[in-house]
């Protein structure tokens, strides 16, 4: 008799990669930016952070434990998202707020959608947002953004507060500004990003056209100085945005096409809400709106079975 053969869904071709894997690699990519925020902003902004983690973690297994569910936290997933959290927070944020915001993105954006592949938006993005709803005095405005150890207070506002004047770039690489504690250090971003790229975690269609699209409409709206373009892409939450929420593989289309369509559109709305809207920033929002735009995109851009007219 022939040896029986296993029957499976497609798709049958493993790439060798696992889920804790890359969610190592996305830790590893974090910590330029980890380290930097801790450098510029102090022991509170590591405070910030390990709670952060703590929470996301804790409440996923806690979960888990009362749905009676096989324990996930050691694919890491959860201390990614605590930690993409913590570095889209200003430093000095109450704790308590950085606690419910954990529960907010594990318990209510992922394990009640069913776990890590079924939420239908980024949990620590949708939990940012979340808080700058509940938690608006404290999550926005300049006074809540301090400034890195060392740097003026003035110089220190965050780049896109109302009339702030345009910083020096090589201020913005480095993070001599104020803002969220992962989002002024534009060089640790591009460096884990890099790494991201290299490791083949992420291709380069959301992130280069997400800030590819945010350069051009900020050329037109500054009319066309390439400084203040450059500036506008250095500024706020755009790199971290584009290169660790907007890339997320559950939200964000799996075809090439789709994540250009992806990355176009994050782009045109965070414009959008930075240009004529009533607050500064737009990231969050627009990675949030394109999330539930993200089963219709990747329907739109599928790629159709040879000889036949429908989609596979």
């Amino acid at each position: 008799m022939s040896k029986l053969h296993k029957i499976a869904v497609s798709p049958h071709i493993h790439s060798g990669q696992s889920t804790s894997g890359i969610m190592r690699d996305v830790l590893i990519a974090l910590l330029p930016a980890t380290v930097a925020g801790v450098v510029l902003f102090g022991a509170r902004a590591a405070l910030v952070l390990a709670v952060c983690v703590a929470a996301c973690v804790g409440f996923e297994a806690l979960f888990n434990w009362i749905a009676k569910k096989d324990q996930t936290v050691g694919d890491l997933s959860a201390a990614v998202t605590g930690l993409l959290l913590g570095l889209n927070l200003p430093v000095n944020i109450p704790l308590w707020q950085c606690v419910i915001g954990s529960l907010f993105a594990i318990v209510v954006v992922k394990c009640l959608f069913g776990g890590i592949g079924c939420n239908l938006v980024n949990p620590a993005i949708t939990a940012r947002v979340f808080m700058l709803v509940a938690f608006d005095t404290t999550m926005s405005g300049v006074a809540n953004y301090p400034t890195p150890a060392g740097v003026d207070a003035i110089a220190g506002a965050t780049p896109l507060a109302d009339k702030a004047p345009v910083r020096p770039l090589l201020d913005l690489l480095f993070g001599k500004h104020g803002g969220c504690i992962g989002e002024v250090c534009a060089l640790a971003l591009l460096a884990g990003g890099v790494y991201l790229v290299a490791r083949r975690v992420i291709t380069w269609q959301v992130p280069v056209t997400f800030v590819g699209t945010v350069f051009v409409f900020s050329l037109l709206m500054e009319g066309f100085d390439p400084v203040a373009a450059t500036a506008a892409i250095l500024s706020g939450g755009l790199l971290i945005g584009a290169i660790f929420m907007a890339t997320d593989y559950v939200t964000s289309p799996p075809t090439p096409w789709g994540k250009v369509v992806f990355g176009i559109g994050c782009g045109a709305i965070t414009c959008l809400i930075r240009y004529f809207g009533s607050l500064p920033e737009g990231v969050s929002y627009a990675i949030l709106f394109m999330n539930i735009l993200n089963p219709y995109i990747g329907k739109w851009t599928k790629h159709k079975v040879f000889g036949t007219g429908g989609a596979h």
